[in-house]
């Protein structure tokens, strides 16, 4: 609740409340004050505390301004109060007011929301995958089958008091069980909500079996209408079957994600809460809170939350320039806002809003991931702060030369190699160092070479495209750990090696780049989802050269599915490498085959006796593969299809003879 109103009618209501004109009580009977306070004199826990700047409620509101910090400065002098507690602060707030006014932050749980993309069942698949999906489905449907579901505005209670006696009675025993600590939510707040302005779009939801209330919860729509806070719920302890009470819980959050969507709203708030926890419930957003204290005789540790520096390797027009445009504000949530800032159509549907910018959560799922996988060792060290989605790994490749390269400044490439490093450097104008790959293999690097070169950019293929061999691995560290200038290693068909990913070497090199993608084993190239893994300087180098919304809602929801149901893309994984190492063998037994090159990517380098008879008939079956003569004589590239696909190459192989 973003508006000045909303947060003084909580405040009204956290008076109330404590029996209070003002929102004032001692700190350790304030909810908020657990925990983020833990470290403090009893002293100052027991101290009468004034809440100012929204109550210890779940919606946050934003920091105060000078003026507004100031009167709350003069309003606790003239209570007499010692203390003032500003909770539940975005840390992307312009906190300099409070600093100024004696205020300190400390660190609090992170606001989290459910962005509703779709349907949801669909999003919940995506977000916490397909199992716990049907098991919050079925807890759901369990409950509805045993429990009625009733929505009551707050500002029509006064006819229905058996549903305020409720809410409150439940609340009583909720305080009572943990530890009989302050309820926000007694009879005396619960008639300031509905005495405030607040009640019109407040509403009270009820579980009943029979005449018995079984579960109490209150929501609150966003004053811009595209969402809703969900800020308590109470449960009678004495009725839980046949569900636990985290299961009632569960089940009440999902009617109301099923309610929101039918309503065609945006999101639903859970309040600040553990990330485990609401992301297993299908939050997608969380935002950095702080609890703002004005105290005598209290310090906290200086915030070494500081945005990275910038790398070293950044171009001299790119130190000079911020983030463009709207991404500036990708930390800096939205939702809750009435957005009139981007010229767009808001009568046509969510497809005529910008794609999300905050991809934190998204960029978190995808380390998680790739952590678990085979050869990927130290990636668990990694942060988002380590990654940026690009438009495919292309994209990232261009990316990259245009931030961190400048004119003159030359670029390595190891032939045969992807042909489009060289393409993007002579589009940028910068020299071209070519150092060829040797061995029989095309496996070898010429590391005294290339660091004798000294380029500003050296870019490797690990696994090679178009051969499918793997680098020595000594040979990539010993060039890192070498070279002045940056090392960029596109691991585009990583997932289909048995050989470690260098991914995990990033936290430990400034120098070094690694771009991946999810078009190839993870089948996505339809997403156009690339990702570079460099060091935070480097990344927001990158990031300052980027168009902003390149990647779209549609992609990051496919994304997030595919990254958290892993099952078939990596039963698929498998199935491609059991159907290359079937191919090879077949091919490598063929007449028309000279020889085929040892890959351990998702395709097979064939050297052909007759190359240009062959391609012909390749071309009269209708069946096409790369032909990369021109990288490497009398050769082309297949990519491994299904078991029809590939016999039908055979086929042809032996209509050429």
């Amino acid at each position: 609740m973003r508006r000045p109103t909303d947060a003084a009618a909580l405040q009204r209501m956290l008076g109330a409340a404590l029996g209070s004109r003002e929102p004032v009580g001692p700190l350790a009977q304030l909810a908020g004050g657990k925990g983020a306070f833990d470290s403090l004199d009893p002293a100052v826990l027991e101290r009468p505390t004034l809440i100012g700047g929204g109550a210890l409620y779940t919606p946050t509101s934003p920091a105060p301004t000078a003026p507004a910090a100031e009167e709350l400065v003069r309003h606790a002098q003239a209570l007499d109060v010692p203390q003032i507690l500003v909770p539940n602060v975005r840390r992307t707030d312009d906190s300099r007011a409070l600093r100024a006014a004696g205020f300190l932050p400390y660190a609090a749980d992170p606001e989290c929301v459910v962005r509703l993309t779709g349907d949801v069942d669909e999003l919940l698949r995506a977000r916490v995958g397909g199992g716990r999906q049907r098991a919050l489905r079925r807890c759901h449907d369990a409950v509805s089958r045993d429990l009625t579901w009733e929505r009551i505005r707050v500002s029509d209670l006064g006819g229905q008091p058996w549903a305020r006696d409720a809410f409150v009675e439940l609340h009583r025993h909720r305080a009572e069980r943990h530890g009989g600590g302050h309820n926000p939510y007694n009879a005396q707040a619960l008639d300031a909500l509905v005495d405030g302005p607040l009640a019109d779009r407040a509403e009270m939801v009820v579980r009943r079996r029979g005449s018995t209330v079984v579960q109490v919860a209150l929501t609150v729509t966003s004053h811009n209408g595209r969402g809703l806070y969900h800020l308590t719920q109470a449960i009678d302890p004495a009725a839980y079957d046949p569900v636990s009470e985290r299961g009632l819980h569960e089940a009440a959050l999902y009617g109301l994600y099923l309610d929101a969507r039918r309503a065609g709203l945006h999101w639903v708030h859970l309040g600040p809460g553990n990330t485990d926890g609401k992301r297993s419930l299908g939050a997608d957003l969380f935002v950095p809170l702080d609890h703002w204290l004005r105290a005598e005789g209290v310090t906290v540790p200086e915030d070494t939350g500081e945005e990275p520096a910038l790398s070293r390797f950044a171009a001299p027009p790119v130190t000079t320039v911020p983030v463009p445009g709207p991404a500036r504000a990708r930390n800096q949530p939205r939702f809750d806002t009435i957005d009139l800032s981007s010229n767009t159509n808001p009568f046509l549907g969510a497809a005529g809003q910008y794609p999300h910018l905050d991809t934190t959560e998204l960029a978190r799922t995808y380390l998680d991931t790739i952590s678990k996988l085979p050869g990927h060792q130290g990636t668990g060290a990694l942060t988002p702060d380590h990654l940026l989605f690009s438009s495919g790994s292309v994209d990232g490749v261009m990316l990259l030369l245009a931030a961190l390269a400048s004119p003159g400044e030359s670029v390595c490439v190891t032939p045969p190699t992807f042909p489009l490093y060289a393409h993007f450097a002579r589009l940028l104008r910068l020299p071209l160092v070519e150092v060829p790959l040797g061995g029989d293999d095309l496996a070898e690097l010429d590391t005294e070479r290339i660091l004798a070169a000294d380029p500003r950019v050296t870019i490797l293929c690990d696994p090679n495209n178009p051969v499918g061999t793997r680098l020595d691995p000594a040979q990539v560290r010993a060039l890192v750990a070498g070279a002045r200038g940056l090392v960029v290693i596109d691991e585009a068909y990583v997932e289909f090696s048995e050989k470690p990913s260098y991914a995990g070497l990033v936290a430990e090199h400034d120098n070094l780049i690694v771009l991946r993608t999810l078009s190839k084993a993870w089948a996505l190239a339809g997403a156009r989802c690339g990702i570079a893994l460099a060091r935070p300087g480097i990344i927001d180098a990158l990031r300052r050269v980027q168009v902003p919304f390149g990647f779209t809602d549609a992609s990051q929801a496919a994304v997030r599915d595919r990254l958290t149901n892993t099952r078939r893309p990596l039963a698929a994984i498998r199935h491609i490498r059991a159907e290359r190492d079937r191919m090879a063998g077949l091919l490598a037994d063929h007449p028309a085959v000279e020889r085929v090159f040892p890959s351990e990517a998702n395709f097979l380098l064939v050297r052909l006796h007759q190359h240009e008879r062959v391609m012909e008939q390749l071309h009269h079956a209708g069946i096409v593969v790369a032909d990369v003569s021109f990288l490497i004589p009398g050769t082309c590239r297949i990519s491994i299809g299904n078991r029809r696909a590939n016999d039908a190459l055979l086929a042809a192989f032996s209509a050429a003879l």
